[in-house]
């Protein structure tokens, strides 16, 4: 998990400057409070199978992003995130470097507190 020094402070992501030059819509965003997990969504795309799409390019960027430092290949950290996501879908995990990440499911009135707290944060400036 990340370590801040202020856990009263949520730690957004800065918005791309290609998204503030050319617009654009956020359609996921995803935070850790006290290693829960928070996400909310648009919807964005008329064919579920859409969001596997974007899911996979997502799932790519961060295995390059999870390979930069080396302790890892691009194609084990790619084949670790693939493996998790299959598991936490409810298929059988194969491979050894694959582990089973837990993460704690909010009630549907928590997650729409959490969703209207992100989206108050998300019109912050910057």
């Amino acid at each position: 998990m990340l370590a801040s020094a202020d856990k009263t402070i949520y730690q957004a992501l800065i918005i791309p400057n290609e998204a503030l030059n050319k617009g654009g819509t956020e359609i996921l965003r995803a935070g850790l409070i006290r290693d829960e997990l928070y996400v909310t969504v648009r919807r964005a795309f008329d064919d579920p199978a859409t969001w596997g799409e974007a899911l996979g390019e997502i799932a790519r960027r961060i295995a390059r992003i999870c390979a930069q430092d080396g302790k890892l290949t691009h194609k084990d950290a790619l084949a670790a995130i693939a493996g998790a996501f299959a598991a936490e879908l409810g298929a059988p995990v194969i491979g050894e470097r694959t582990r089973k990440v837990t993460v704690k499911r909010k009630s549907a009135r928590a997650a729409k507190s959490a969703k209207t707290s992100v989206k108050t944060n998300s019109k912050r400036k910057r």
